[in-house]
């Protein structure tokens, strides 16, 4: 019970309770909620906001930069930053939900809500991590800067607008922190131990608007192969990708490398375990299920179709909605051709939205190697590895000012708990909520770690 009165959890429920959804119009877009939120970090993070620079960021964003100790040798060297996001996604059929979505229920252990994992519990844990270092009267090695979104889950312009205004303070950060993997249980086939998987790049995003026409009419006369459907040439009717078998590019295949020697390192004798070289591993992860095969390959899927306005009439257009994730060392541009020659050319394509795939972050380098020590230090059960995020995040548009941007929850997640991502009962245990708040205190205290170290290597 101790647990759940802590001070972090109390913050954690209250924010889950205000339902705050971005709409693609800002206009339409309730700030009352986002307003709320921000006093509700005002009210249980007083110290972070004393002792920081709150910048507001539109629409309804926040920068807070908190600075380092002044003593400290590396207090002038490049910050760190520290990223979540406020918005979450609708809660769709309230019926199909264990527990109300927006209630914040503690029960068997768990916190029951919308935006547990996607990202409110990524921001309270950070904000609780950095309120204890303060209320110890610490302070930071290096300048941190806190980044909460606003509009993640529309893909809006607030940690654009973050960035530029980074950009304009000169400020490059060491390395950048923003959600994505998790310390996962069951994530691989053969893997029996837990692993902590860092994105160290995501993939790309590509919409397409297929669209077929045809002469219409009454459905009792169809035409001559009808109209020209999208789905017949373009798409399985399942969704399976008209794409080529995975194909590793020289620097993912390194990055592959790595989780191989990883895995073979600590995993025993999985089929990891053996020499498998990345090109075979890429194919092992399509074989291995949807969420394994996501990590290998451009992937598309369906996600809306339109025809007819009437069950008896034959349309005149059919119009499918197609998302795909294009692979690190993959093109936008490639991948719509792709489309466009299986399609044939009676189909119109059109690119509704493109985004590629963001830089691989380097994982020899320092500031990986401290994020993997905070992992096994906080996680012993967990063995580090580096992936690539199959969804978007804000964290890409920092690319353009740091090279190593990274992306990983502390929070233990089940193969359930994932699937409930953006889906129903959504949820987060207690006591994982509470290790992540220390594991951003870890990842504080390391950056003292590193000062130290860099003042007796200088």
């Amino acid at each position: 019970m101790a647990t759940t009165e802590a001070p972090s959890v109390t913050a954690l429920r209250e924010v889950l309770r205000l339902h705050t959804v971005a709409s693609d119009d800002p206009d339409r877009t309730d700030p009352a909620p986002f307003v709320e939120l921000h006093a509700v970090l005002r009210r249980h993070f007083p110290r972070v906001h004393e002792a920081g620079e709150v910048v507001d960021v539109p629409p309804h964003g926040l920068l807070i930069r908190v600075p380092a100790d002044p003593g400290s040798p590396t207090c002038d060297a490049d910050p760190v930053v520290l990223m979540a996001h406020m918005d979450v996604v609708p809660i769709g059929d309230e019926s199909l939900w264990t527990h109300p979505p927006l209630a914040a229920e503690v029960v068997d252990g768990m916190i029951w809500g919308r935006g547990t994992l996607d990202d409110k519990g990524q921001l309270v844990a950070v904000m609780a991590a950095v309120e204890s270092l303060l209320a110890e009267g610490l302070a930071p090695a290096r300048d941190v800067w806190l980044s909460f979104g606003s509009d993640e889950e529309v893909m809006g312009t607030c940690a654009l607008a973050a960035v530029e205004l980074l950009r304009e303070r000169g400020v490059r950060p060491w390395f950048v922190l923003d959600e994505g993997g998790a310390v996962a249980s069951d994530a691989f086939p053969g893997v029996t131990r837990s692993l902590g998987v860092v994105g160290v790049s995501e993939k790309g995003v590509l919409s397409l608007r297929l669209t077929a026409s045809g002469r219409g009419g009454h459905a009792s006369r169809p035409a001559k192969g009808g109209t020209r459907r999208p789905h017949r040439r373009g798409h399985h009717p399942t969704g399976a990708p008209p794409l080529p078998r995975a194909r590793l590019p020289p620097r993912r295949s390194r990055c592959s490398g790595a989780w191989c020697r990883t895995c073979r390192a600590h995993c025993g004798r999985s089929w990891l375990a053996r020499s498998a070289p990345p090109s075979l591993l890429a194919r092992v992860l399509v074989a291995a299920g949807p969420e394994a095969a996501a990590l290998a390959r451009t992937t598309v899927a369906v996600t809306t179709l339109s025809g007819s306005p009437a069950i008896n009439v034959n349309p005149t257009s059919v119009v499918a909605g197609l998302n795909l994730r294009i692979a690190v060392g993959e093109t936008t541009a490639a991948a719509t051709e792709r489309i466009r020659r299986v399609v044939g050319r009676t189909i119109d394509v059109e690119v509704a939205e493109a985004h590629e795939p963001s830089p691989l972050s380097p994982t020899d380098d320092p500031a990986f190697a401290l994020l993997e020590r905070t992992v096994t230090t906080v996680f012993p059960e967990a063995v580090p590895v580096p992936y690539v995020m199959y969804a978007a995040t804000d964290a890409r548009h920092f690319t353009t000012i740091c090279p190593r941007v990274y992306r990983f929850a502390p929070f233990r997640m089940s193969a359930e708990q994932r699937e409930s991502i953006h889906s129903y009962d959504e949820r987060l245990g207690v006591q994982d909520f509470l290790d992540g708040v220390r594991w951003y205190r870890t990842l504080l205290d390391g950056l003292t770690h590193e000062s130290v170290a860099a003042a007796v290597a200088g």
